[in-house]
């Protein structure tokens, strides 16, 4: 009788454990998907930035800014940048050449970092990207212009409207986490029941 007692034990203490490992998983997929390694982007040009994301992860909106690895300072150029639209332009202006551009996508009201995007180049005006695929920008989509390098007194360039997070609202309960809450309490009872009756 005492091996059987041991054995519910350990059971409800292994469905503590799955429970509390279930509730921990989340969709925290962020990827931003353009502009990559070996994109160049071209001074008085639209440029694309496309990002994908995970459905359940809470993400409604963010804030994109760029820096360069060799300089100090953001670019702020994009504030409450819808997620689920998942592609906005760029238009450069005047914005210093360098290959050691990155993208960072983070929500700046809370410090939470979402992605960060491989290292890019930006070409002067009148230079010839040797990447033609470059050169595309997406129609129907938002344009930002940007303009300079960092400012540490420049505002966002681009303010999108206010997201509604959906944060109070009541969510449906998922019915794989019911019945893992369900069967842990009820291993729960059942070990401290056997428990106390030897």
């Amino acid at each position: 009788m005492h091996r059987l007692s041991a054995l519910l034990s350990r059971c409800s203490a292994a469905y503590i454990l799955l429970s509390c490992l279930a509730a921990q998983v989340s969709a925290s997929y962020f990827v931003i998907s353009e502009p990559q390694n070996a994109t160049q982007w071209v001074n008085g040009n639209a440029n694309l930035v496309q990002w994908e994301k995970g459905l359940l992860d809470g993400v409604y909106g963010f804030d994109v800014e760029m820096a360069r690895l060799s300089q100090d300072g953001l670019m702020l150029l994009a504030m409450n940048v819808p997620a689920t639209q998942g592609k906005i332009n760029l238009y450069l202006q005047d914005v210093p050449a360098g290959d050691d551009y990155f993208l960072i996508f983070i929500n700046s009201t809370n410090g939470i970092l979402h992605a960060t995007s491989s290292r890019f180049e930006i070409m002067a005006a009148s230079s010839t990207p040797t990447s033609p695929a470059s050169l595309t920008a997406a129609p129907g989509v938002p344009t930002v212009t940007v303009s300079g390098g960092p400012n540490p007194t420049q505002q966002f360039s681009t303010t999108f409207p206010a997201i509604v997070s959906h944060a109070g609202r009541r969510r449906s309960i998922d019915a794989g986490l019911l019945v893992g809450v369900l069967a842990t309490g009820l291993g729960v009872l059942l070990g401290a029941g056997w428990t106390a009756l030897w």
